[in-house]
């Protein structure tokens, strides 16, 4: 079994739902240290982060990760055990074998070799990794990004393990992401008898209009390869459960997921502009995910496509800024360029989670060939 089979294996095995690490972080640091590299870890709260760097000087390549997953749901709707890695027909099962513990594996494999074959490498190389990413995502990258602006870390360039293929390891090469912003919205009104509307306030007749006028709302037509901003409503709540009662109070949650063309703020205060023209009453408590990034065309890009093609034959990724979030978020407004390539993203949060044997072998290799194109050519 090859080291980046038999170290994703060891890190499936470790059942480490959010926010719990299970030993994950513990492993690769005993792994790196030994190979030489710098240890600091950082707990906030109940998570667990863990910062390893091999090097004095700029510029500084930071790989990011998470060892956390998200719960594996029923033991019977899975083939085999989500925390007992199996292999089948040359694919890795397990939970997280996708996102993101194979990619984990890959990166250590990865620096292990970089540092062996360049012990005195120009630059630093670094890991970074954390238990929060599948989570709240408040005391993981989030906070040591913070703690890295404190005492003026600074990192140059940043490659995101994230599972960002579509059919074949490396189709795919994601340059940004959207931002993030979620609000949940309390439009208050009187309770009373249906029979008696002249003595109520249906807060659900009033919130209606504005609602569909969010969600009707064309925020922008995007920009470069950013969609269009987008806002959807995920729920919405009220009645006492009676048929004859005007409720009291309604209870609505959506989300925007927006391009660079905005900043959480401007959002906010688009919103609540249209809330209060239909004459709501209302409270709204926003919850900022993170702020669009985006990486344009330098030597990270060109890097990471040069090597990416080598790989797939000459063939060039598609660029793309689609999908969620990543913990990159984080990561870019410290000044770095950001991207992400990872294995094929098919099975991730789902039962019977996967990777194929062979792009999870290829994948180290990917990664070495991304330090040695950046730090020295």
């Amino acid at each position: 079994m090859r080291d980046v089979l038999a170290l994703a294996c060891e890190l499936i095995a470790r059942p480490s739902i959010t926010p719990d690490d299970a030993g994950c972080q513990q492993l690769i640091a005993q792994r790196l240290q030994a190979a030489g590299f710098a240890i600091e870890h950082l707990r906030f709260g109940e998570v667990d982060n863990l910062w390893a760097t091999h090097g004095n000087d700029g510029p500084l390549l930071a790989l990011l990760g998470h060892t956390d997953v998200v719960p594996p749901g029923p033991r019977e709707a899975w083939a085999s055990d989500p925390f007992a890695p199996e292999i089948r027909d040359g694919v890795l099962y397990g939970r997280g074998a996708a996102d993101m513990k194979g990619s984990v594996a890959a990166f250590v494999i990865a620096l292990e070799q970089f540092v062996a074959a360049h012990p005195n490498h120009p630059g630093t190389v670094a890991l970074l990794l954390t238990s929060d990413e599948e989570g709240d995502a408040i005391d993981g990258v989030r906070k040591v990004a913070d703690t890295f602006r404190e005492r003026g870390q600074r990192i140059d360039w940043c490659v995101t393990g994230e599972p960002s293929s579509k059919d074949t390891l490396g189709d795919l090469l994601r340059v940004g992401r959207r931002g993030t912003l979620s609000a949940t919205l309390t439009v208050r009104g009187v309770q009373g008898h249906v029979a008696y509307p002249d003595k109520a306030r249906n807060p659900i007749h009033q919130a209606m209009p504005a609602l569909a006028e969010l969600a009707a709302k064309r925020w922008d037509e995007g920009y470069e390869s950013f969609p269009p901003t987008s806002l959807q409503i995920s729920n919405i709540h009220a009645g006492t459960g009676a048929n004859n009662v005007i409720p009291g109070e309604l209870q609505a949650l959506f989300n925007l997921r927006y391009n660079p063309h905005w900043r959480a703020q401007q959002l906010e205060a688009e919103c609540e502009a249209i809330l209060r023209a239909h004459g709501l009453e209302y409270a709204i408590h926003w919850h900022r995910g993170g702020e669009p990034f985006h990486t344009p065309e330098g030597a990270l890009r060109r890097a990471a496509r040069d090597v990416l093609a080598g790989f797939a034959g000459g063939v060039l990724p598609e660029e793309s800024t689609g999908g969620g979030t990543s913990d990159a978020r984080f990561i870019a407004p410290l000044g770095a360029q950001c991207i992400e390539i990872g294995p094929v993203n098919a099975s991730i949060h789902k039962v019977d989670e996967h990777v194929r044997v062979a792009d999870l072998e290829r994948l180290p290799d990917v990664y070495l060939a991304l330090m040695e194109r950046l730090l020295l050519r």
